[in-house]
């Protein structure tokens, strides 16, 4: 018996572990799927396991005097996954909104902060939300954050109106 339980242990952790493993590689489809050449840009594609992310979020938005109903909407969060691209091109994000806008994402708001553009984009289906992509594009580097769940459109409205009120 103790060695079925040291071995759940073992594969626990391994669980975990694997599920924190940070990758050059693109871990969103466009990118990995595309067959485009992407001319030296740099991958660091990162998927987060929530069940030890969602109490960090929740302490960083409360530390940062978020509203509560911000931190609740941290709950309707299945997935997140995060990919950064160095060395990526103008055309790179063009053909990836169009990408996006042929996989029947809508463009919900862009906000300039600092030189950066952010965009969220969502995959409605009826009246939920079930993907949001968040793009933040500077200078030098691209940004995007996956996050699936099940969002309303008053969700995402109150997320947009408190990231434009900072």
């Amino acid at each position: 018996m103790k060695i079925v339980k040291n071995l759940f242990l073992f594969l626990s952790v391994m669980f975990v572990i694997q599920s924190c493993i940070v990758s050059e590689k693109p871990n969103m489809a466009y990118f990995s799927e595309s067959g485009h050449d992407f001319k030296g840009a740099k991958f660091v594609s990162i998927n987060v396991p929530l069940f030890l992310a969602k109490p960090y979020i929740k302490k960083a938005l409360r530390e940062d005097g978020e509203d509560e109903e911000i931190i609740r909407m941290i709950r309707k969060v299945s997935k997140i996954k995060v990919m950064t691209v160095e060395n990526g091109d103008r055309n790179m994000l063009k053909d990836f909104a169009s990408y996006l806008n042929n996989n029947n994402y809508e463009e919900w708001a862009t906000i300039k902060h600092d030189g950066d553009n952010v965009n969220i984009r969502v995959k409605q289906k009826g009246d939920a939300i079930k993907n949001m992509l968040i793009t933040v594009n500077s200078d030098k580097e691209l940004v995007f954050v996956d996050i699936r769940g099940s969002f309303t459109a008053d969700d995402i409205s109150k997320m947009i109106a408190s990231a434009q009120d900072k």
